[in-house]
Order: C-alpha cells, then structure tokens, then sequence
C-alpha cells in the first residue's frame, strides 16, 4: 500500500514538474529572442493579446518610435499580472500600450466590467509600484462581429477604465472602440479578417491614426 502511495506520489509530481503553464512557450521565445538582440531600453512597450500579437509588423506603422511588441497568445488581465517581470517589468520602457481585457470578458459570462476593472488597477498598480510614473496608455476594448453579442459588457468595461485613467497621472485611455463601428452603431466587419475576430490591414491602419498622437516622442 505504502509502494503504491509513493509511485502514484511519483507520477503526479512528475506530471507537475511537465505541466506547462499558459503561454510560457510564448514567453521563452521572447527571452531567446531577447538574448540574442536586446531591446533597447526606453523603448515603447506594447504588450496584452492577441490584437497585438497579430501586428507582427507594428514597427513600420510607427517610423520614428522605437517599439517593442511583447503580446501573447489570447491573454487575459491575469496572464500580464503572472508575467508582469518578463513582459513589462523587464524592458524598462519609456511608455507602455496595453491592449487586453477582450477575452478577459469572452472566457466566461461570469466575468463582469466590474471584474475587468478591478483586474487592470492591479495591473496599474503594479506597474506603478515597480516602474513609477511611466506614461501608461490602454486601448480600448475593440468590438468585434464574433464577440458583438459582449457589445454591452464591452462597453462598460471600457467606460470604467477610461473613468479610472482620467484619475491617473501620465495615463491615457485611447478610444478604438467608436472608430471601428458603422454610422449605424454596428462593428465595421471590413476592418477584420475572415475569424471575425482580429483584424486585418485596414483595421490595424486605423489603429495607428488614433494611436499615434498618443505616443511619446524621445
């Protein structure tokens, strides 16, 4: 009995030790990529999901500013909270953009705007507790035509954050959310890919006029 207990003991220790934690692949080929070209520091950081993560050439968009691109995967609030040190802490930016909260509020009907919130002041909070008074910006929630019935919830949420941000010294809440819908209200579907979900060149083009002014310079 005592033989079985200690090899089950074995085996789920083992299983631990293999488990991987979300995205940590993502965040060990940054690393890699880190040490064999360093980042400059001072660079602007943006970091959050996917909406990012898929701007793979968010450099050209922006000649003139040095930008690093540190989204990952389909993150959530909490997954730049638990990589914080990696992805933010470390480049010692001279401004972060931060774009996440989307599937924050598409994981789980559970999630309220209340929740998102409360999830990015942590954020903020840490960032500010490690980093000072570093120039924050967040991006506005996108609305989207596959996550159109969050509409709501969406819009919530980033009226809660722009409310917070308008509190905050050196913190910008930049508005992407009202640019990306029709006269009529409805979410522009020409701005996205065929997923419905992230955007294609025309949405990312209208990204970087409403992001631009907003970027510091030097």
């Amino acid at each position: 009995m005592k033989k079985s207990f200690l090899f089950l003991l074995t085996c789920f220790s083992g299983l631990l030790l293999t488990a991987q934690v979300p995205f940590q692949e993502e965040i060990d080929a940054f690393k890699k990529a880190d040490s064999i070209k360093a980042p400059l520091p001072g660079s602007i950081l943006f970091v959050g999901s996917s909406s990012f993560r898929k701007w793979q050439d968010v450099q050209a968009y922006f000649p003139g500013y040095g930008i690093i691109n540190r989204g990952f995967g389909g993150s959530t609030l909490p997954d730049l909270i638990h990589f914080a040190p990696d992805v933010i802490y470390a480049y010692k930016p001279s401004q972060i953009v931060i774009y996440c909260g989307d599937n924050d509020l598409a994981v789980s009907d559970t999630v309220t705007a209340q929740i998102v919130l409360k999830r990015f002041k942590q954020l903020f909070g840490m960032i500010r507790h490690t980093l000072g008074e570093v120039p924050v910006a967040y991006v506005s929630i996108k609305p989207s035509p596959s996550r159109w019935r969050l509409e709501h919830v969406i819009n919530e949420a980033n009226h809660l954050i722009a409310q917070f941000m308008a509190r905050q010294r050196k913190a910008t809440f930049i508005d992407i959310h009202r640019p990306m819908l029709r006269a009529d209200g409805i979410v522009n579907g020409a701005l996205f890919t065929s997923d419905s979900l992230h955007m294609n060149e025309k949405g990312y083009k209208l990204w970087q006029g409403i992001i631009r002014p907003h970027l510091k310079k030097g």
